[in-house]
């Protein structure tokens, strides 16, 4: 069965483990490799067992533990040629390691099919993954400035949302931030703020998705309690009931999340 894990999700630093059946798919590196290798430890697996590593872009609350993690672990890196250039850059000994993928490809591994889509973020080739498993299919789509088709069409239907909600606007605009990093937050190849990320949770769920966990806020300009409100608030203008129709949760900065399974519940 298709399961998924957030071992940090954040500002400071992005790591999930995906997991079916044999395969064991690592998403982003955002932490130090001894925060992830314990992370695993406490999920009962050891870093060994990871069948692969997908990267969504090179900022470095994505790759952070990369560099030491691939010192003991050769396994194989999917990303998007431009990501893999900027990780052969940064990261000795990787070229053998990188599998370069198409933005829009999918690929197999293992017991699972993972896709990416290509995602508007000031980072060249910066993708989300889908990937599909027995049991159903989840989303990790963060890091984006604003909700493309593209976005949409990888979204639509899937089980699991891993849905952005980095930020409160005023927050943001009132916050001690320099105007070029509020600019950057705000902007089209930013951040998803949290009544934006509330829209593509409320499309998901329209479109049959069951779960949504919101990630990636930022610990200046959000609190998990004001992003969970935020879109609670949009989900129950459609009239649907957050413990019968969908789960709607919040991904830890800092430690482990709930595991995620596919479930049974009615879609409002």
């Amino acid at each position: 069965m298709l399961t998924f894990t957030t071992l940090a999700s954040g500002s400071r630093g992005n790591a999930a483990l995906v997991s079916c059946g044999d395969t064991y798919i690592l998403l982003d590196a955002g932490i130090t490799a001894k925060r992830i290798t314990a992370g695993l430890a406490s999920l009962g697996m050891a870093p060994e067992k990871l069948t692969a590593i997908l990267i969504t872009h090179e900022h470095s609350d994505h790759i952070a533990g990369l560099q030491v993690l691939t010192k003991r672990l050769r396994i194989p890196i999917y990303a998007t040629p431009p990501v893999c250039r900027q990780l052969c850059y940064r990261v000795a000994d990787l070229d053998e390691l990188v599998r370069p993928q198409e933005a829009g490809s999918g690929v197999g591994i293992g017991s699972v099919w993972a896709e990416s889509f290509s995602t508007p973020h000031d980072a060249a080739g910066s993708v989300g993954w889908s990937i599909a498993g027995e049991g159903g299919r989840m989303v990790l789509c963060t890091d984006l400035g604003h909700i493309t088709q593209q976005v949409r069409q990888a979204v639509e239907g899937c089980d699991l949302l891993v849905c952005e909600a980095n930020h409160d606007e005023d927050w943001v605009k009132s916050g001690p931030y320099p105007y070029y990093l509020k600019r950057r937050i705000l902007g089209d190849y930013g951040h998803l703020s949290n009544e934006a990320g509330a829209e593509l949770a409320a499309f998901a769920v329209e479109t049959g998705t069951r779960s949504i966990i919101l990630a990636h806020l930022s610990q200046q300009n959000n609190t998990p309690v004001r992003a969970y409100e935020v879109a609670a608030r949009r989900l129950l203008a459609m009239d649907c009931d957050l413990e019968r129709d969908v789960s709607l949760s919040v991904a830890p900065a800092d430690s482990l999340g709930r595991a995620w399974r596919p479930r049974e519940v009615s879609v409002c």
